[in-house]
């Protein structure tokens, strides 16, 4: 049985940040992170748009606010002293009707709260920033941003190898957790680990890895989002980040223009329920699982109340003309022709009994573990601030 201080379950960038801070925190403490898959950074990390993200969107005072805001610093300090490639390239929120002006206040009104440089503009300056854009109105954020998320995991791991007692083991997928008054015992399909602290930062599976200790106030749900990736001979069309108003009814943020830090230009995604937790293509199905979902009262609850905007999520999910005319309410130049599908990626988000969505992070606390049960976006923003919370938890029990 192997002996570590803290062991860390999950190896996508909640998981790897929260170990980094320990490692840089409390250096003396032996951590171990286990990660199922071969790789690190393999599902909802690896599939991530990128964007550095403002916290323009989130309640003030939230955690989702409050970590966003902290972390997207934190995050440009880390990339500028590790020489990773970031750019504060700007994002604008466009309206393109009437009735959305309103809901494009409010979020004005929470971004100014929350501490965002934004400004709300005019039709002719938003063409003078995005030429081919359809508005009458936007908010412009200039400090939003584009990164490469894969490549700040790697800096992570190699700040976490590089301290004596630390490991990182991968294909260690966690079967069963048992908490004594001593002790906590992890069990994976090859060996067992004790520890004194665990951090379960499990992603698809946070909610199945908090069920092996206590009962989690929720269970994932999982959403993908699809893609299309824009020829290189129409990325003119979009200088950075193009974004709707969020549908207030709905709550997903839309279809939208991400340029990559590679110069690559994506659009999407939309939102359709996973047929798996790790289900990245319509045909990948886990009937076990999808029937866990489909038979939760949470979600029953959640697709009652919001049958009308998933069903037109589904459509554009087969529909590839549903999907450019959603596309063509902020740029009308796009064509199909013009778009190559793209890989898709997967939202775990953590829903009520009550078929609420959690909409803001979530962690529960029970004795010596430590669950982050609901990390959706801004999480990755967020994640050296995430990664911090954890580490004062963890410190008051020492």
């Amino acid at each position: 049985m192997k002996q570590t201080d803290i062991i860390i379950i999950g190896g996508g960038i909640v998981g790897l940040a929260t170990a980094y801070q320990f490692s840089q925190d409390y250096p003396r403490l032996k951590i171990t992170l286990l990660e199922k898959e071969p790789t690190l950074a393999t599902h909802q990390t690896g599939h991530n748009s990128g964007v550095l993200h403002t916290g323009i969107y989130y309640k003030p005072g939230s955690l989702k606010a409050l970590n966003c805001r902290q972390g997207k610093t934190s995050m440009e300090e880390f990339c500028l002293k590790e020489g990773i490639d970031f750019e504060i390239c700007g994002k604008v929120i466009v309206a393109v009707s009437e009735n959305e002006l309103s809901a494009l206040e409010t979020i004005y009104q929470r971004g100014r709260t929350n501490g965002v440089l934004c400004e709300m503009i005019c039709a002719e300056k938003l063409h003078e920033l995005e030429p081919h854009v359809a508005g009458i109105k936007a908010l412009h954020v200039p400090e939003a941003g584009i990164v490469n998320y894969g490549k700040v995991c790697e800096k992570f791991s190699e700040h976490i190898n590089q301290q004596e007692g630390n490991e990182i083991i991968c294909s260690a997928k966690v079967t069963a957790i048992r908490q004594n008054s001593k002790s906590i015992l992890v069990k994976t399909e090859k060996e067992e680990h004790e520890c004194r602290y665990v951090v379960n930062c499990g992603g698809l599976y946070s909610d199945k890895i908090t069920a092996m200790t206590q009962n989690p106030d929720s269970k994932i749900v999982p959403f993908r989002g699809e893609y299309y990736e824009v020829r290189q001979e129409k990325k003119h069309l979009c200088r950075n980040l193009i974004y709707p108003v969020p549908d207030p009814d709905f709550p997903f943020l839309g279809v939208h223009f991400t340029r990559m830090i590679d110069g690559s230009l994506e659009c999407g995604p939309n939102a359709v329920l996973a047929f798996a937790r790790e289900g990245y293509t319509k045909s990948k199905i886990n009937l076990l699982e999808l029937a866990e979902i489909l038979s939760y009262s949470g979600f029953i609850k959640l697709a009652l109340k919001y049958w009308r905007a998933g069903a037109g999520e589904m459509w554009r999910s087969f529909s590839k003309v549903a999907f450019v005319n959603a596309l063509q309410r902020l740029i009308p130049e796009i064509t199909q022709e013009d778009l190559v599908e793209a890989p898709a990626g997967i939202r775990a988000q953590a829903v009520l009994p009550n078929g609420m969505l959690v909409d803001d992070f979530l962690i529960q606390e029970n004795k010596n573990i430590i669950n982050v049960v609901n990390a959706p976006s801004p999480a990755a923003t967020s994640s050296l601030n995430i990664g911090k919370h954890i580490v004062g938890i963890v410190a008051k029990r020492f």
